[in-house]
């Protein structure tokens, strides 16, 4: 498989993978439902709402969508939202489960419910995902875990980077070249983080991280730009050319994940991943090509883990 190079080569490619059906738990809620409009006008997703029919009904004809071109389930509490959703994921009658009105922890209250929840024996974390800024050829650049995983553990590094090394295989990107990211480029004992970055490089070189290549400790520029690596004389295939860059704590990842939008004003997509399936939590100040960006994200994950034999049954196709 090609690596998928851009943002918009991504939509494409979910498109060809689908559409399949994206669970929308407590759909009462116009950022979700645009959104959804979106993936299903642009032919990657079906879309099934949970919720109080009369509210999403309501949303729906007043942002000028048919209800009748919707599946809605009813559902009486967002709780009861939350735990249809992931039942119907869990069942294989969708692929993708996605957030709606209800707070993120009481979705990921009922994805983590040990009978019925979507628990796959995996942590969660979040990864962004944004087209290069300095590469010179079109590229993608991870960012991992700025959404989930407050302050991990090496332990939980090493599943975080495992999680993001998945996704980018389903992205076609074959050994995608790890940065975990530190404050300075050599090991100090006051500093946790490059401590924990030299162990997860050289797990990597014992084989014991596979399917990618990590490099660490190492600061953002020279995780980015060839120009810095070079003038700090780190030789390393991963200095300069970062694939996927992973964060010491949950602060740094969320606001590098900002400083896309905000200040280098591109677009971004995310998605949660680790679980039986791909989960989204849009924010409602995303934008709308960053949403549609999250659910091609989630598409291409789910129909990679159909195709690798998820444990769920069905795959989630209308």
């Amino acid at each position: 498989m090609i690596p998928i190079p851009t943002l918009e080569r991504l939509v494409a490619a979910a498109r060809s993978r689908g559409p399949l059906r994206v669970a929308v738990a407590a759909a009462e809620n116009e950022t979700a439902l645009a959104a959804a409009a979106l993936a299903r006008r642009q032919k990657i997703a079906e879309i099934v709402l949970v919720g109080s029919p009369a509210g999403i009904r309501a949303r729906l004809a007043a942002a000028g969508e048919d209800p009748a071109d919707y599946r809605i389930e009813p559902a009486e509490t967002d709780a009861d939202a939350a735990r249809r959703a992931v039942a119907m994921v869990r069942g294989g009658e969708a692929a993708v489960l996605m957030k709606g009105r209800l707070p993120t922890a009481d979705l990921l209250r009922a994805i983590l419910d040990r009978a019925d929840g979507l628990r796959d024996g995996r942590l969660l974390s979040d990864v962004l995902v944004a087209d290069h800024p300095l590469s010179e050829r079109p590229r993608l650049l991870g960012v991992t875990d700025g959404g989930v995983n407050v302050a991990p553990t090496l332990a939980q590094k090493k599943e975080i980077v495992e999680n993001a090394v998945r996704l980018f295989h389903a992205l076609g990107y074959e050994r995608p070249r790890v940065a975990c990211l530190c404050a300075v480029e050599t090991v100090n004992e006051a500093m946790t983080a490059t401590k924990d970055a030299q162990a997860l490089a050289e797990a990597n070189a014992r084989g014991e991280l596979a399917g990618c290549v990590v490099s660490g400790p190492l600061a953002l520029d020279n995780a980015l730009s060839p120009e810095a690596a070079r003038a700090k004389g780190i030789d390393h295939p991963v200095a300069g050319h970062a694939d996927l860059l992973l964060v010491p704590t949950i602060e740094t990842g969320n606001a590098l994940g900002k400083a896309f939008t905000y200040l280098a004003r591109r677009h971004v997509g995310h998605v949660i991943v680790g679980a039986r399936a791909p989960v989204l939590i849009p924010s409602r100040v995303e934008r709308a090509e960053d949403k549609i960006f999250s659910i091609a994200l989630g598409v291409l994950s789910a129909a990679s883990l159909a195709s690798g034999g998820a444990a769920a049954p069905g795959d989630g196709r209308p």
